[in-house]
């Protein structure tokens, strides 16, 4: 189950949902047992030139070798870009997370 988070300047104006449903979607396009991807979006009021930073972390596994991760960020840049109303610098990082990170759900039963 991957994260994404996007980091942006409240400038650019971004309506943030439909760019966390693209980055599923394009994640789901490369790898359709990587199951929902949650999202959180962080604009921000505070910052120093306009820009985007969007994080992705998935875990480790073998067929997300460099050739996979070559393909996901260049279609996630291409895509995330067309919901970017304005220029500004943009970051993307795709990392994968260690042995030491779990991941699973918390249920309330009763």
């Amino acid at each position: 189950m991957p994260h994404a988070e996007l980091k942006y300047s409240d400038d650019l104006g971004l309506d943030a949902g439909p760019v966390l449903v693209a980055i599923e979607r394009v994640l789901q396009q490369h790898d359709a047992g990587s199951g929902e991807c949650k999202g959180r979006a962080y604009p921000t009021a505070i910052y120093h030139h306009s820009h985007c930073l969007v994080e992705i972390a998935m875990l480790t596994k073998p067929h997300r070798d460099q050739a996979f991760t070559d393909a996901v960020i260049a279609d996630l840049e291409r895509e995330i870009k067309t919901h970017i109303p304005k220029p500004c610098f943009f970051s993307l990082d795709v990392r994968y997370s260690g042995a030491g990170y779990i991941t699973n759900s918390h249920v309330i039963e009763g």
